[in-house]
């Protein structure tokens, strides 16, 4: 009787591990490069693009500056289920942007809690 439970505990602990296992593999859904439309700023709408990669379990990644077509990399990055908040630097502020995920390629969100963004992915 104990060996039958030790078997069953056993493949218990096994299947858990398996089943952790697939739940890491699914890829992050913000991984990639994002256009985002900031609408309503003082100095009108404006569009940046992000590209935010994976780097040994955390997020990483740059703002690219349309008009400049400089790259500013993203200071902090924080996820909870579907939604990301990026920080970075932009005119000499600290900034963040919260997207929240739409649908496979769009999330809408905000900058600073202010202003209106709505973000598309790029495909290569």
């Amino acid at each position: 009787m104990k060996k039958v439970l030790f078997c069953n505990l056993i493949a218990l602990a096994l299947v858990a591990g398996a089943v952790k296992a697939n739940a890491q593999a699914a890829p992050n859904y913000f991984i990639g490069k994002w256009s985002v439309l900031l609408k309503g700023l003082p100095q009108g709408d404006a569009r940046l693009k992000f590209n935010i990669v994976d780097s040994v379990g955390h997020l990483k990644g740059v703002m690219i500056d349309t008009t400049s077509n400089t790259e500013t990399p993203l200071t902090n990055i924080e996820q909870e289920n579907d939604k990301v908040t990026l920080y970075f630097t932009a005119q000499g502020y600290d900034v963040n942007l919260v997207l929240n995920k739409k649908d496979d390629d769009h999330a809408t969100g905000s900058l600073m809690g202010m202003f209106d963004a709505v973000a598309d992915r790029i495909k290569p």
